[in-house]
């Protein structure tokens, strides 16, 4: 078995749990990072990438799915904290297309918190779609809601990427994968892409299926029929999960589902949201405070679980509970995760080419921050 990379001293029990969950949590190949501060503290790596059995290292790039909803949040915060949105308008404002069947008083700050009521399409969704762009904006805004917006809320797996994604487009004037590399990604020399250029490809670790679960849940019996509101929003009958290893998803801009980058890039990423790294800090503390407020809580219309939503983070409930009360971030669907821990001045990032179930919580990155808190102290 391959591990590479180091832990500070006092952290060696993390390495112990890394090495641990090649052992008996299943995992194939994997990254986990973490900043005290500005300080690296954990950085690891380890497995196989692909049935090749080249080695997963530093510079391995993985689909973080859903943990790429984080790196928008903070793209959308940017622009609130510059004075260039405001997070309590109509979305429409700035999206005039979409005030429509409904839609037309939908605020900014709801639609981050997936309360627009569009966590699906009636229109079927191709690959050619996502990889244009412009269809399945055009899709969404004139999608009929499938619950008064504003009034409930429910997880928008895909349709968050154009929501978020022309939000984006429609103030700036770039691209949601333009601005983060620009605004972001670049200035804190991120390994994270949304939009993989193709010179790149040769470093990705391809998904691998989730095991099948030990019995029924809720979750798993909702994505398996074809009436739910689960079975919809994640694209179940357009192929999503057989797109995920094309390279013509990696090239596009799903800024909902399709990051591509490293553990280490995560983990930076939301260490510059609590404080300067190498002399940037992404977000003000006043920001931070605002983004991570709570939006919405409760049974989701969507998964049928308890999920909380800040402003385009995800903040802790049971199925994934981060460090704790006050963090904020995102998982993505099969087991990657990035987040802030403000209270501890923690920031984490781990990037899994194996799969995970959808719930219960992830048994590899619970043990993972449990890990970490423990050493911290």
């Amino acid at each position: 078995m391959h591990i590479g990379g180091t832990v500070a001293a006092g952290f060696e029990q993390v390495r112990d749990v890394f090495e641990e969950n090649f052992r008996s949590r299943g995992e194939v190949g994997a990254a986990f990072a973490v900043h005290r501060g500005s300080e690296l503290v954990v950085d690891l790596w380890g497995g196989v990438a692909d049935d090749d059995g080249r080695p997963y290292d530093d510079r391995t790039l993985q689909m973080v799915a859903s943990a790429t909803k984080g790196a928008m949040a903070i793209c959308v915060l940017r622009l609130v904290e510059a004075g260039r949105l405001d997070p309590d308008a109509p979305l429409a404002e700035h999206w005039p297309e979409l005030a429509v069947n409904g839609k037309d008083r939908v605020t900014v700050t709801e639609s981050l918190g997936h309360r627009a009521g569009v966590p699906v399409l009636d229109e079927p969704l191709t690959l050619d779609m996502v990889s244009a762009w412009d269809p399945a904006a055009q899709a969404l805004a004139e999608q009929v809601p499938v619950w008064e917006p504003g009034t409930r809320h429910g997880y928008h797996a895909l349709t968050h990427a154009w929501l978020v994604g022309e939000l984006v487009r429609r103030v700036d004037g770039r691209m949601p994968g333009a601005f983060f590399a620009e605004e972001v990604g670049g200035p804190l020399g991120l390994d994270l892409h949304v939009g993989l250029p193709s010179s790149e490809h040769g470093r990705v670790a391809p998904l691998r299926p989730a095991p099948s679960p030990d019995g029924p849940d809720e979750f798993t019996a909702r994505m398996l029929d074809p009436t739910s509101l689960a079975f919809r929003a994640f694209f179940v009958s357009s192929g999503l999960f057989s797109w995920v290893n094309d390279p013509q998803l990696w090239r596009a801009e799903l800024p909902s589902a399709n990051g591509m980058g490293t553990a280490r890039a995560l983990s930076r990423m939301y260490a510059a949201c609590l404080g300067e790294v190498d002399g940037l800090r992404l977000l003000s503390e006043e920001t931070v405070t605002r983004g991570a407020r709570e939006v919405s809580g409760g049974v989701d219309e969507v998964t049928g679980y308890e999920t909380r939503y800040g402003m385009g983070f995800q903040l802790p409930f049971p199925f994934r509970p981060m460090a704790g009360e006050g963090c904020f971030g995102h998982y993505g669907l099969g087991g990657s995760t990035g987040f802030a821990d403000p209270r501890r001045g923690l920031s984490f990032g781990y990037a899994v080419n194996q799969m995970g179930p959808a719930t219960p919580a992830d048994a590899r990155s619970v043990a993972l921050v449990d890990a970490v808190v423990a050493c911290a102290g």
